[in-house]
């Protein structure tokens, strides 16, 4: 652990501070380029932008551009070590957004007293960018804060803890039930924590077939039934009437159960108690609910994902909003709705079935990797995710009347180089 810390801050401070660097995308070698970058020229497009805002897209980096933005309030494991302290999370998030889907990103921090004055903030600068990604945010208030923004702009607003979680669960989760020979609607489920990426991930789910009386949602407190007086109006969706009050409870004859909760919450006794071919996604890092070597060693016919990338079926949110906000920029869609995530969900649900080229078997180790108990969920570095994920959620934008652009003349892209063009 010290040399990985070691390793790490070496990273990020060498040879230069931070991930994130601006690039020129004009040429600037002789007083012509800069007169025409600058003064006088750069009053054509001001002029243009004054007449009709629309051309911004035209004449600014605007529809290509992504704020991540955080008030370090739920940073990744660490929680509330405010907005400064997260800079490098959100940085992080910038290299993923451009080495995946060639999107361009400015991190901010914002250094809120209250939510209210966090969508204050987000709501007047929102025109400087084609999309928001939300990162970071504590529940309850990341519900509210999404919603409101969502209300306010006129551009995507998404909060990756919430959404890419869900998103990248239910692909995972189907696949799993599938090979389980279970269906997602008669499916027991048990989700260990409430948070934010819990409460979404169940609420993707129901969209996609589960059903709220087979949810089991487990707190502080224990269940989340109709007789609790506590629940907060986002818990309060998955109460319903049950005599189950423990995890223990809960877990009797489950066929899923999902962590994102805290490490080593999961016991052998209670993954025992378990149905047949039980579903595991301890997704707590860096340590899962319950380690796979004691799942396997507990339950020969577990399936079992983590949020590692050192274990086979990485619960992995890089293989969704990379490729679902460049679906949403390329048809200057107004909002990612629920239609946009289920499609995502079902094109990276797909992709796990294809045949894996070999780059993305040398990517991890050069064995085979095939659909199956140990490959429920595809890699990062699969190439085909820009073309599947991002062009299911251009259509579903089409679809469903938030997109303002027609089908994009290069789609489906086949790589970032595609991205500018056509």
């Amino acid at each position: 652990m010290s040399d990985l810390k070691t390793a790490a801050l070496e990273y990020h401070a060498n040879p230069r501070p931070g991930k994130l660097s601006v690039e020129l995308t004009k040429a600037t070698a002789t007083a012509r380029d800069l007169s025409l970058a600058y003064s006088p020229g750069v009053a054509e497009p001001v002029r243009e932008i004054a007449r009709d805002p629309e051309l911004a897209y035209k004449y600014t980096g605007k529809g290509n551009l992504v704020a991540v933005i955080s008030d370090g309030t739920a940073i990744l494991g660490l929680g509330n070590l405010g907005p400064l302290a997260s800079k490098p999370v959100m940085e992080g998030k910038g290299v993923l957004f451009k080495r995946f889907a060639g999107i361009d990103v400015f991190d901010i921090e914002v250094d809120s007293e209250s939510p209210q004055a966090f969508i204050d903030t987000v709501k007047r600068i929102s025109i400087t960018f084609g999309g928001i990604n939300l990162e970071d945010i504590k529940a309850p208030e990341c519900f509210e804060i999404e919603r409101a923004l969502i209300e306010q702009c006129d551009i995507p607003v998404f909060h990756d803890d919430q959404h890419g979680t869900a998103i990248v669960t239910a692909a995972g989760m189907i696949n799993a039930l599938e090979i389980a020979g279970k269906t997602l609607p008669d499916a027991k489920i048990v989700c260990l924590g409430a948070g934010a990426a819990a409460i979404s991930c169940m609420k993707l789910l129901v969209s996609m077939g589960a059903r709220i009386e087979n949810i089991f949602m487990v707190d502080r407190t224990g269940v989340i039934h109709s007789g609790r007086d506590d629940l907060n109006q986002y818990k309060a969706v998955f109460a319903h009437a049950t005599d189950k009050r423990s995890l223990a409870d809960a877990l009797q004859g489950a066929d899923v159960f999902v962590g994102l909760s805290g490490p080593n919450l999961l016991s052998a006794e209670g993954l025992l108690s378990m149905a047949a071919n039980p579903i595991v996604f301890a997704c707590s890092n860096p340590d899962p609910e319950i380690s796979p070597e004691l799942a396997h060693a507990t339950r020969s016919d577990v399936i079992m994902a983590t949020g590692r990338s050192d274990y086979p079926n990485q619960v992995n949110n890089v293989l969704g909003f990379p490729f679902i906000f460049r679906g949403a920029l390329d048809v200057r869609a107004k909002r990612i709705n629920e239609e946009m995530k289920v499609a995502a969900a079902n094109a990276l649900r797909e992709l796990a079935k294809l045949p894996v080229p070999q780059d993305v078997c040398d990517a991890y180790g050069g064995a085979p990797l095939e659909f199956g108990r140990e490959y429920i969920i595809p890699k990062p570095m699969d190439k085909r995710l820009i073309t599947l994920i991002s062009d299911a959620v251009a259509k579903a934008a089409i679809e469903t009347g938030v997109a303002t652009l027609p089908y994009p003349k290069n789609y489906p892209l086949k790589s970032v180089d595609d991205v500018f063009n056509g």
